[in-house]
């Protein structure tokens, strides 16, 4: 995540279902991205098992799968060492 293109974008959607489902029409909204790029993010993080959809395509509703929430805690260890490293070279 951290270090691939569209790493952030894929960090922000973790954050928001960490929360609470959403549609992928949902996560556009409250991220502000294209509902296609937020598709696009969606299939790379269920791709490698980090959210599960539920229900149908287009009101396909996703979820962490408990493998991701099972190790949330390092995900946030690692999004924290990130933030360190990009406060330090600004």
């Amino acid at each position: 995540i951290v270090s691939s293109k569209g790493g952030i974008n894929r960090a922000e959607i973790i954050k928001y279902l960490k929360e609470r489902p959403y549609t992928a029409n949902q996560l556009a909204e409250v991220l502000k991205l294209d509902y296609t790029t937020v598709r696009y993010h969606l299939k790379v993080l269920q791709d490698n098992n980090v959210v599960s959809g539920v229900g149908k395509k287009y009101g396909e509703t996703y979820y962490l799968t408990p493998q991701m929430e099972a190790n949330y805690k390092i995900f946030e260890e690692i999004m924290e060492k990130m933030n360190l490293e990009r406060i330090r070279k600004e």
